[in-house]
């Protein structure tokens, strides 16, 4: 943390929740808290709830929420960090660095700055040098003139005779061997030489959301290797967590609510120079769902647009286990390009309005998934179409909306030749079927969550309560509790000062996640709070019921020659009296 703790609580308690939903989002009050509608997943009914006294939010339909620097987090597409400095610039709170923290901090900022003078001089090279004149060659002929290679500081890594040209130039300017291979600039041999990481090849500098440098994607002129070659994964460098061109797009995402995935670096930058600035691309990877997680922030409305072959291998998705689009909570659709043809071929050729056709005319997800698996199996023949039927009735089952499985199955029946009533119950049979998974099991909503009973309901009102610091004094203990969760829900409190009177989260947060995550919905259940002397004798009442059960099971399982029968039959006497009184 590089902050000093009393400040990041000064700035958590001059931040107004309410004022930083509104800012992003539609508010309304509602009872002693206010609902939103939440910026997080698409929703048209406000899920999310805000507790403007303690700068809490969570929403009961994605499960997101926290305190006001995680709001600012994940609606900003910001670190911890970042969002106290927002915060506290807003507040007018001047900020005390820790000194170990600080050290963090300006480590991470040598790595950037030697990634951002890598980028100017590779900038400079392409521009300049006789040796870059294949690689100029090679832009003029996609149609990026002078301002674009400016626009997109497009870059261009030598061919030197020992590969050093960058390490050179970066340690004249006083950057460390160290920082140089921190950064991916710079890798050592077996021998322990240090060589430039990128040799011949055109580089496009990869930027964060703040649009820090943080890596390159370089694409080879001539001679042998990959095709793509990217840098490898650092401590600012992660590439499934960035998207090419989204610190240029994301404004226009958000505007537009529409984000367009192309394949490649020259394609975003086709789509941004035909006017078309809401194209990103991955880096050298498949998309995966933190990549999704990342455009979410500003749109809920994505289109994949990949050339015809690299659609039709399915090869833009990680591992094909990517969750179903309504599991991620977006549209998200596949836009058919021309055969043979990808966006910036398109864009090059002026071909805009068969670009913007394909987009517009994009299909759902899931549509396109079923159509390409029917595509690769023989419909003509039994045993191609039982195989086809199969697969598509897996890819179907994901669904959890049964009436989209029913209208997706009487498609497929169509399709594949058999009966409705087959295809359906294929669909069916797969969904009854044990799914591998690799991601924690959904929510289940309110109504599939079996009724708490009152006594259940009266113990998560008393933790409620303790939270609020309404149970200091009242003589509750964690043997008022029957349900376990509730009962290390108290003892938690307690550890975190309940009987003297708030507790604060946050502080919870950073020994126990979970718990504080399940202790802040608590917090903003917008029902009247009970009174604290009469839950606390209802819980004594069910405490006392509670033993009277234990000790008559007990007397009835003993003789009354053991030794232990007397005091128990006591013991039960006593509870009987305190619970008829």
């Amino acid at each position: 943390m590089a902050f000093d703790r009393g400040d990041i609580e000064r700035v958590r308690d001059a931040a107004d929740i309410v004022e930083l939903a509104r800012a992003v989002t539609t508010v309304k009050k509602s009872g002693r808290t206010v609902k939103a509608i939440c910026p997080f997943h698409q929703e048209k009914t406000p899920s999310m709830s805000l507790d403007p006294a303690r700068g809490l939010f969570h929403c009961f339909g994605c499960g997101k929420g926290g305190d006001v620097y995680k709001f600012v987090q994940e609606s900003q597409a910001v670190d911890f960090g970042e969002a106290v400095e927002i915060l506290a610039r807003q507040a007018g709170i001047t900020l005390t660095r820790d000194p170990r923290a600080a050290a963090r901090h300006g480590r991470r900022r040598e790595i950037v700055e030697a990634l951002e003078a890598a980028v100017d001089f590779y900038h400079q090279r392409l521009k300049q040098s006789p040796d870059a004149a294949g690689a100029r060659s090679y832009l003029r002929g996609r149609g990026y003139d002078g301002d674009v290679v400016d626009t997109f500081k497009i870059g261009y890594a030598p061919e030197e005779r020992g590969w050093n040209a960058l390490i050179t130039e970066l340690k004249g300017r006083g950057v460390s061997e160290k920082t140089l291979v921190d950064a991916g600039l710079a890798t050592r041999t077996s021998k322990g030489r240090l060589r430039d990481w990128f040799h011949n090849r055109l580089l496009f500098p990869i930027h964060d959301l703040k649009g820090d440098a943080v890596g390159f994607g370089a694409r080879i002129l001539d001679g042998d290797g990959p095709k793509y070659l990217n840098s490898p994964e650092t401590e600012v460098y992660r590439k499934a967590r960035l998207l090419y061109g989204l610190d240029r797009a994301k404004s226009r995402i958000s505007r537009d609510n529409l984000a367009v995935i192309v394949e490649g670096y020259t394609d975003v930058i086709a789509l941004h120079l035909a006017g078309y600035d809401l194209a990103v691309a991955t880096c050298g990877t498949a998309l995966g769902e933190e990549h999704f997680d990342l455009l979410r922030r500003f749109t809920d409305r994505i289109v994949l647009a990949f050339d015809a072959d690299q659609a039709g291998a399915g090869a833009a998705l990680r591992g094909g286990g990517l969750q179903t689009p309504s599991d991620l909570g977006l549209d998200l659709r596949v836009a058919i390009m021309p055969e043979g043809r990808d966006p910036a071929d398109l864009v090059q050729a002026g071909d805009m309005e068969l670009l913007r056709s394909a987009i517009d005319a994009s299909q759902p997800f899931l549509r396109f998934e079923v159509d390409r698996i029917l595509a690769g199996h023989a419909l003509d023949e039994i045993e191609g179409r039982t195989r086809a039927l199969r697969e598509a009735a897996q890819a179907i089952a994901r669904l959890d909306d049964e009436v989209a499985r029913h209208e997706y199955g009487r498609a497929l029946s169509r399709q594949v030749g058999v009966e409705v009533d087959e295809a359906i119950g294929a669909i069916e049979s797969a969904r009854k079927r044990p799914r591998e998974r690799t991601e924690p099991a959904p929510r289940r909503s309110e109504a599939q969550r079996p009724r708490p009973t009152g006594e259940v309901r009266a113990e998560r009102e008393a933790v409620r309560l303790a939270i609020a610091g309404h149970m200091a004094g009242k003589g509750l203990t964690t043997e008022h509790f029957s349900d376990p969760t509730h009962r290390r829900a108290f003892e938690i409190l307690l550890e975190h000062g309940a009987g003297d009177g708030p507790v604060d989260l946050a502080v919870v947060a950073d020994a126990n996640p979970r718990a504080a995550e399940y202790m802040r919905v608590l917090l903003l259940d917008d029902r009247p709070e009970e009174d604290a002397d009469a839950l606390v004798s209802r819980l004594e009442q069910a405490r006392v019921d509670r033993r009277v059960d234990e000790l008559r099971r007990a007397l009835e399982a003993m003789e009354p020659t053991d030794e232990r029968y007397g005091a128990l039959s006591e013991e039960l006497v006593a509870a009987l009296r305190r619970r008829d009184s």
